[in-house]
């Protein structure tokens, strides 16, 4: 498998079924060791769910050892990074097949919620955030226009 510097994989919304036989809901499997698509130093340490008001913007930021691992599960969002000067946009969320993105370290990214409800956004990372091991670096994109 070839390995792309940002990653995506596409989550399929699979319909589950009561006792029954009728279905009452679905699920999105959003990471499985055995599908190859994180590399073993970068499975998830920390699993939080981020959620972006309507037309807002989380970041930009920098994390310079943290891996991110991005699935919006409500509304949709665009995820923005800038390598080597230039913005690469990404998406998920509902509109999105729930893609899952993959950022590496070093790649500042920001999250945009694009609709018109709160967007739920599961951030995996790795490794896993601590009080005493900061990794949070304030950028700007100011030469990108979000369209917020």
């Amino acid at each position: 498998m070839e390995w792309a510097l940002i990653r995506t994989k596409k989550t399929p919304r699979i319909a589950t079924k009561n006792a029954q036989g009728r279905e009452n809901g679905f699920l999105l499997p959003i990471a499985n060791v055995h599908e190859g698509f994180v590399q073993d130093a970068q499975w998830p340490k920390q699993v939080y769910c981020t959620v972006a008001n309507p037309g807002e913007i989380k970041g930009p930021h920098l994390h310079k050892k943290r891996w991110g691992l991005f699935t919006c599960i409500r509304g949709n969002i665009k995820i923005v990074v800038r390598i080597d000067g230039k913005y690469e946009e990404y998406y998920s969320g509902e509109d999105h097949e729930f893609q899952t993105v993959q950022v590496p370290a070093g790649i500042p990214a920001a999250l945009v919620n694009i609709g018109q409800v709160e967007a739920y956004i599961l951030n995996m990372p790795s490794p896993a955030w601590r009080a005493e091991d900061q990794d949070d670096w304030d950028v700007t994109f100011d030469d990108y226009d979000f369209g917020v």
